[in-house]
């Protein structure tokens, strides 16, 4: 059986026109960002809120170090030998919430604006309600067992098991660097311990932490790739697109004949408001309207060829107007001169001619 060439042809072309090679166009961008649909790495949050925390706790464990002495000498020297009354424990769980927000609700701040900052730099200013609604695709066992079995899923366990090894490793490589000072822990005061242990907690935890955000930089770097891969449109779409933008030719073709007529009519409204009708005598009509108190130049009002230059002549008779010829005057006048727009300097002369001549006629002046 022989296949026709022109056929098969045509289903490259489909198969071509289908397939999804072009950037995603600015609507295209706009539309899938009022979805809640962006670029964005859940790593990079976390790792620098635990970044901003031990970096906090390093300058802030003094202060933090001092309001604990401060809790548990109050504890022992006042708290326990006071009577179990209703004013004294009132008392005490006051003072106990007051130290405890002195030394809490700093970090919590800090790590309020780190939160902040790290959705704003990856994604900017977005609100939107769209990831609220009930979707069913996200119940569905079949969407669900796609979703395990994606090139997404398979990513993040590599991921996972990258950011296992990388934060294991440096982990026990600073660990291992600290077992001769563990070693001799014993022979420390109670200060000198704690105070070692927490040096110890911070370089790990700093350490770790900046590990942790170099990875979440690379998830967002490849969260961007996977985010313009997944938009990517088909040229199909991005004709559709443009056809839905622009508009139906049809529809958009009856839409400007209707302001063409609407246009017309206003125009035709206004020539009874003319002041004289300037005419080549059979071809051209130029409505000429002009106010002495505004002190602007002559505007034209209308104008036609042909066909409407005939109805323009028609309804200044039917009102009285003076038409007068003067034949490179009114093609000039049509050819430089938009409807709404005042007479240009270079045919002022000859325009101010003819309406002073009219208004000799009429008495006016």
């Amino acid at each position: 059986m022989r296949v026709n060439g022109s056929f098969l042809l045509q289903l490259d072309l489909q198969f071509f026109a289908e397939e999804k090679t072009e950037k995603a166009t600015p609507q295209k961008r706009k539309e899938t960002r009022q979805k809640g649909q962006v670029a964005k790495s859940a790593e990079v949050s976390s790792s620098l809120l635990l970044l901003s925390f031990f970096l906090f706790l390093q300058f802030y464990g003094p202060y933090f170090a001092a309001h604990i002495l401060v809790l548990f000498r109050d504890i022992f020297s006042s708290y326990l030998l006071l009577d179990v009354t209703a004013a004294n424990t009132q008392k005490l769980f006051g003072d106990l919430t007051m130290i405890t927000g002195e030394m809490v609700l700093p970090i919590l701040a800090v790590l309020f604006v780190v939160a902040l900052l790290s959705n704003y730099f990856q994604i900017g200013f977005l609100f939107t309600t769209e990831n609220l609604k009930f979707q069913f695709k996200k119940i569905n066992p079949l969407e669900g067992a796609k979703r395990i079995l994606s090139i997404r899923s398979l990513v993040d366990l590599l991921k996972n098991i990258l950011k296992i090894v990388l934060i294991g490793w440096t982990a026990y490589f600073l660990l291992h660097k600290e077992i001769a000072a563990f070693m001799h822990l014993s022979q420390l005061g109670v200060t000198q311990m704690i105070d070692y242990l927490f040096s110890v907690m911070i370089k790990m935890g700093i350490s770790t932490s900046a590990v942790y955000t170099v990875i979440g930089a690379a998830d967002f770097l490849y969260q961007k790739y996977d985010h313009e891969k997944k938009m990517k449109m088909s040229l199909k779409e991005i004709k559709d697109e443009h056809k839905k933008s622009e508009g139906d030719p049809l529809v958009k073709g009856k839409i400007k004949e209707m302001q063409r007529a609407m246009s017309l009519n206003r125009m035709m409204s206004d020539v009874p408001k003319a002041d004289v009708i300037i005419t080549n005598p059979t071809h051209y009509a130029i409505a000429i309207q002009y106010d002495a108190n505004d002190g602007k130049a002559p505007v034209v009002i209308a104008k036609g060829v042909d066909f409407m230059a005939q109805k323009i002549k028609e309804i200044a008779r039917e009102n009285d107007i003076i038409l007068t010829e003067n034949k490179p005057l009114a093609r000039a006048l049509y050819a430089n001169v938009e409807i709404g727009q005042e007479i240009p300097e270079e045919l002022f002369k000859a325009v101010a001619e003819i309406l002073a001549y009219v208004y000799r006629l009429k008495g006016k002046y």
